[in-house]
């Protein structure tokens, strides 16, 4: 079995010990002078430099000297899979239009949802592997990937397929999420409840049956709703995941991005794995979350990329106790970024996020909103190896500069990518 010994890393950031809520988030578990011994796609031994290279003298060496190793970002919020730009829509904002504006004219989602449609396999995976490769360049080794670009049966399965492919090709490690609840489908202008029946009715039900025979040996997918002004209302909502959980997909839900419609109440009683965007959530609400298991995903991405002032209440969310991760929503409309980095550096300024709190919302926090703290987020023996060196000495690097790039090196499953 090949073997790897990283070595006097200034600092070794573990998180060792599962999601952190509240007052805990940001207990790094430093190791100065730290090592990392990696068997084939694990994590074998952590400790101090001294201690494992005299356990363990026969492995080849990384040095991380003067550097920071630590966990491989996990990205919890994506809509990777898309066809095109929406760069005459951001002028089109400049300019003073609102999302909602532009959404009811037909575009936003809905002109992305069009180039997907007619986009061919070989396009959406062009496009795609484009994108997982920057994000493994700034660090991210796992991500959570929605469909939702399709909006029919058909073509919401053909992006689920390309996901599949993409996760097969790797590196990195994808999350797949339906999300056909993501706008009301062209077809089904001014019949919203048409199409949530729809997706209730035809949609789901064709997915799980499509899974079964196409991916039989990995997980349901997560089943995602946009629950908002514009898109689902809360009934049609919990009419979509109530259906999903039936039939046995886990679920999460957009909730209060532009206004508040109940959606995090009604992901705390579903049990969600994750409620995402939650700007305007209130301090009821915010309760309600921080005495459940679901996590409050905040994207600091999105507000920054419309312009708007109000960002997730997360200093709210943890003096309540909540379980509070952070991700980029990567997608082609509001929020174009590839780098946790980014998205690390808004949450230390607009969600007024500690650098070490950023960190754990980035990592094992992170991998509680897609369910897999057991394999990835943190450095612990038995975890797959999935770790970054960064080509600082201090991981407050992060959050306080931005606009580059402090990944040295990504390691992948025990194997050295960059």
């Amino acid at each position: 079995m090949i073997g790897m010994l990283i070595h006097s890393a200034a600092q070794l950031i573990t998180l060792a010990g599962g999601p952190q809520r509240g007052e805990y988030l940001g207990r790094l578990g430093i190791i100065p002078d730290g090592a990392v011994l990696v068997q084939g796609e694990k994590i074998v031994a952590v400790g101090n430099t001294a201690e494992l290279r005299s356990a363990f003298p026969d492995e080849p060496l990384l040095d991380a000297s003067g550097k920071v190793v630590m966990p491989g970002f996990v990205d919890p919020h994506t809509h990777l899979i898309w066809a095109g730009d929406r760069a005459e829509e951001f002028e089109k904002r400049l300019e003073g239009k609102t999302y909602l504006e532009i959404l009811a004219a037909g575009g936003g989602i809905l002109s992305t949802v069009r180039a997907t449609r007619e986009a061919s396999q070989e396009k959406l995976m062009t496009e795609t592997r484009a994108r997982l490769r920057s994000m493994l360049a700034h660090g991210t080794t796992t991500v959570e990937a929605k469909t939702g670009y399709g909006l029919q049966t058909e073509a919401e399965i053909r992006l689920l397929e390309v996901l599949l492919l993409m996760n097969k090709e790797g590196p990195l490690d994808l999350a797949i999420t339906f999300l056909g609840a993501h706008a009301i489908a062209p077809e089904y202008k001014d019949r919203p409840d048409n199409y949530a029946s729809h997706i209730c009715n035809d949609m789901l039900p064709g997915v799980a049956k499509w899974w079964q025979s196409h991916a039989p040996v990995q997980e349901l997918p997560f089943v995602d709703v946009f629950c908002e002004t514009g898109a689902f209302s809360l009934e049609q909502s919990e009419r979509i995941l109530r259906t999903a959980i039936g039939l046995g997909f886990p679920v999460k839900i957009h909730a209060d991005e532009f206004d508040n419609l109940g959606g995090v109440g009604l992901a705390v009683e579903l049990g969600a794995c994750s409620a995402d965007h939650l700007v305007k959530t209130s301090p009821k609400e915010i309760e309600l979350l921080a005495k459940s298991e679901t996590v409050a995903v905040a994207l600091p991405c999105t507000p920054f990329g419309l312009a708007e002032s109000q960002y997730t209440p997360a200093r709210e969310l943890l003096e309540a106790g909540g379980l509070l991760a952070i991700a980029t929503d990567c997608n082609p409309g509001t929020a174009w970024c590839e780098s946790m980095q980014f998205a690390i550096s808004l949450a230390c300024r607009y969600l007024r996020l500690t650098p070490a709190q950023a960190i754990a919302a980035a990592t094992i926090n992170a991998a509680a909103a897609i369910h897999r703290t057991d394999r990835v987020g943190s450095i612990e023996p038995g975890k797959q190896a999935d770790l970054i060196i960064l080509s600082v000495p201090d991981y407050r690097h992060l959050g306080y500069r931005f606009g580059t790039n402090l990944v040295e090196s990504v390691i992948k499953r025990g194997k050295r990518q960059i």
